[in-house]
């Protein structure tokens, strides 16, 4: 249980080994983290789920479907060099570190803004300094003479070292639809390849169908659906005070 990322609501993570489930243990797990949001003062909560059964438990408890994340993969192979726009320069973090606060107060501020998403997203500086770089050599942004105008970059997959997650790409709003997205991706693929990845994958909502058109364009293909739940609190079905029923 935590602050999501969405303005105003509290994120729940009930996980329970197969073995054990059917026995009341994410009901008593669920009560808990409902009980703590709570005390953290927040009214909503959500979660992602991604198969039946787990819909199946949430909607008992009064979740119900408010978005979809889409996961698309791509395989990577020999991969070209991005043709980068006239005027437009593609650097590493790493090479101009000075910078990356710039893409947040600029570019990723726009593009918290403009995501497809039931609520906009609330990342402070220290997150985004934290959370949303891991590796300065594998991010890369668009510079246009002094000015930062996008960014992607690569997460590594700390479970599976021949994987990694084609991280957030934003272009500064009057730099659309002028090829930047696309290089900045290109260079995140040729990364990939220079590293010796077999795949990479990206998370987009349901809504945002410009960006899942450039993926599938270069050569990315959809492999899950996640839901978004939400629920309003005290969650319906939970007695704090009653034994905890099978789940």
């Amino acid at each position: 249980v935590g602050k999501s990322d969405m303005a105003g609501s509290g994120a729940v993570s009930a996980r329970v080994l197969p073995d054990w489930r059917r026995r009341g243990v994410g009901t008593a797990i669920l009560r808990d983290l409902a009980d703590r949001a709570a005390g953290m003062g927040f009214t909503v909560v959500g979660s992602n789920v991604d198969d039946p059964g787990s819909v199946r438990f949430a909607e008992r408890f009064g979740f119900r479907e408010v978005d979809r994340q889409v996961e698309q993969v791509r395989e990577i192979g020999d991969e070209p060099a991005p043709r980068v726009p006239d005027g437009v320069e593609i650097v590493r973090v790493s090479e101009r570190p000075e910078l990356w606060r710039a893409v947040y107060e600029v570019v990723g501020a726009q593009a918290f803004q403009d995501m497809a998403l039931i609520a906009p997203l609330e990342i402070s500086l220290e997150q985004w300094e934290r959370d949303w770089i891991t590796d300065p050599d594998a991010m890369f942004m668009a510079v246009a003479g002094d000015e930062v105008i996008g960014c992607a970059g690569l997460l590594p997959d700390t479970d599976d070292p021949g994987r990694a997650e084609h991280a957030l790409t934003v272009v500064r709003r009057d730099w659309r639809r002028r090829g930047v997205a696309a290089a900045l991706k290109r260079t995140c693929l040729a990364r990939a390849a220079d590293r010796g990845l077999r795949e990479v994958y990206t998370w987009t909502q349901r809504g945002n169908d410009d960006m899942r058109a450039l993926n599938t364009h270069l050569g990315f293909s959809t492999r899950t659906e996640s839901l978004s739940m939400q629920a309003s609190l005290p969650l319906p079905g939970l007695d704090p005070a009653g034994p905890a029923p099978a789940s």
